[in-house]
C-alpha cells in the first residue's frame, strides 16, 4: 500500500510518501511545499492545490492521511490555514484518492506511542521506524 501523508498549513506543507507492505514500511520520498508570505494570497492556494495534485499524480496513493486542525489561538490564522487545508482536501477529492483524517494526537499516538509527545520526538520515533538517519522535519 502506499499512503501519501500530509501536514496541512498555508507556509509549508510537510508531506511524506511510504509504502508498506504488512510489517514493513518504506519511505519513498519526503519534503514540504513552501508559500512565500510575499505571495498574493489567490496565488498562494493556487499553488498548495497544483502542488498537492502534482504529488498525487505522481506517486498515485492508494490513500491520503491528511492530520486535521487542533486548536490555535489565533482566529486569522486559523482561517487561513482551514481555507488551505481546503485547497488540500479539494486537490486529493478531484484526483480520486480516499482521504483520512487524523488529529495530532493520534498521529503522535501511533507514532511514539504518546499522544502528548514532543515534535522532536515524534521525529526520531518516525526516523527510527523509517530507518532514515537524517533530519526530516
Amino acid at each position: 500500500m502506499l499512503t501519501l501523508g500530509i501536514d496541512p498549513g498555508l507556509a509549508r506543507i510537510g508531506y511524506g510518501v511510504v509504502s508498506s507492505d504488512g510489517d514493513t514500511v518504506a519511505l519513498l520520498d519526503y519534503g514540504c511545499l513552501e508559500t512565500h508570505p510575499g505571495t498574493p494570497y489567490p496565488d498562494r492556494l493556487k499553488y498548495i492545490y497544483d502542488g498537492v495534485r502534482r504529488l498525487v499524480r505522481r506517486y498515485k496513493p492508494d490513500a491520503v492521511a491528511l492530520e486535521s486542525l487542533f486548536f490555535f489561538r489565533n482566529a486569522r490564522t486559523v482561517m487561513k490555514v482551514s481555507e488551505a487545508r481546503g485547497v488540500i482536501v479539494l486537490a486529493i477529492g478531484t484526483c480520486h484518492v480516499p482521504a483520512f483524517e487524523y488529529t495530532p494526537q493520534q498521529v503522535k499516538q501511533a507514532v511514539s506511542s504518546y499522544g502528548m509527545e514532543s515534535k522532536k520526538n515524534v521525529e526520531i520515533a518516525v526516523r527510527q521506524i523509517l530507518g532514515v538517519e537524517e533530519h526530516i522535519t
